[in-house]
C-alpha cells in the first residue's frame, strides 16, 4: 500500500524566530519536495504563530508537542486541543517518551489526551502517538509487550473512521538524544509488529496508518531507515534544528513516494 511519506520535526524546548526564518527559506526553495512529502515542525508552543506566519505560503504543516487531557478549565500553563488547533496546529505529539518519563504521562493520561483530540472536530488535528521501550525493557526482551500495552491503552476505543487522524511513531527510548539508533532491521521489526497489530484490529484501514521512526535519525542513516517496508518517515529531534540536515532527511523520505 502506498502511504504518503511524513517527516515531523520536534524542536522540544529549542528554536527561535531566526531559525524559523532560516527553515522557511530552505524549504521555500524546494516546493517539489513538499508536494511529495508531508512535512511538519512542532516548535515550542510560544513559537507556533511565528512558524505559521513564516510558512503560510508553503505546503508545510505546524504541530505542537503536547496538549492537556481536559477541554478547558483551571490548568495553569497547559493548552487544550482547541487552543492549539485555533493557533494553527495540524499535528499533536502524544506520549513522547520525555513526557512519559518526566511529566507523568501514563498510558491512561495519553489515552485521555487522544480522546480530547478526537472529540474536537471544529478544526481536526492529527495525533502522533509515540510508543517505545527503554534499554532495560529491550534487554529483557519486553519490547513488543511494552509497545502492545501502549497501543492497547491509547487505541482501545478508537473507531475505524477515526484512523485518519492517527499517526504512530516508534521511538526506542534508548535511542533518543543518545546518538544510538536502531538498525533498519531492528526498527522494521517493531514497525512490522505495529503494522500487524493495526491490520488485525482494523484490516485495510490499519494498513493505511503512517508509521514513523524516531531515535537519532540523521541525514546519513535516514535513507536506509526509510527504505524499510513499514517505516513511512521520521519523527526527528535534534537534526530538525539544522535546516539543511532536516531538508536532507525529508529528501530521503521522498523516495517512498515514487
Amino acid at each position: 500500500m502506498q502511504r504518503q511519506p511524513l517527516v515531523i520535526g520536534n524542536w522540544k524546548m529549542n528554536g527561535s524566530k531566526p531559525l524559523i526564518a532560516r527553515m522557511a527559506a530552505v524549504f521555500a526553495a524546494h516546493p517539489e519536495l513538499l508536494q511529495q512529502v508531508e512535512v511538519a515542525i512542532c516548535p515550542p508552543a510560544v513559537l507556533l504563530t511565528s512558524w505559521c506566519e513564516a510558512t503560510q505560503a508553503l505546503a508545510i504543516r505546524a504541530g505542537v508537542q503536547d496538549v492537556n487531557e481536559h477541554a478547558d478549565g483551571a490548568h495553569t500553563g497547559e493548552h487544550s486541543v482547541q487552543l492549539m488547533a485555533e493557533a494553527g496546529a495540524a499535528y499533536v505529539l502524544l506520549g513522547h517518551s520525555e513526557r512519559r518519563q518526566l511529566y507523568a504521562d501514563t498510558n491512561t493520561r495519553v489515552a485521555a489526551k487522544l480522546q480530547q483530540l478526537l472529540a474536537y472536530q471544529t478544526r481536526p488535528v492529527r495525533g502522533v502517538l509515540c510508543v517505545g521501550e527503554s534499554a532495560s525493557e529491550r534487554e529483557q526482551e519486553q519490547t513488543m509487550t511494552v509497545i502492545e500495552a501502549q497501543l492497547e491503552s491509547a487505541l482501545a476505543t478508537l473507531a475505524v473512521e477515526q484512523l485518519g487522524q492517527l499517526v504512530i511513531a516508534y521511538e526506542p527510548v534508548w535511542a533518543i538524544g543518545t546518538g544510538l539508533t536502531a538498525s533498519p532491521a531492528q526498527a522494521q521489526q517493531v514497525h512490522g509488529f505495529i503494522r500487524n497489530w493495526l491490520v488485525n484490529k482494523w484490516g485495510a484501514s490499519g494498513a493505511a496508518v503512517q508509521l514513523l521512526y524516531g531515535g537519532s535519525v540523521k541525514a546519513d542513516n535516514a535513507t536506509a531507515l526509510f527504505a524499510e517496508a513499514d517505516i513511512d518517515g521520521g519523527l526527528i529531534g535534534g537534526a530538525s534544528l539544522q535546516a539543511e540536515e532536516f531538508l536532507a532527511i525529508c529528501t530521503a523520505a521522498q523516495a517512498r513516494s515514487r
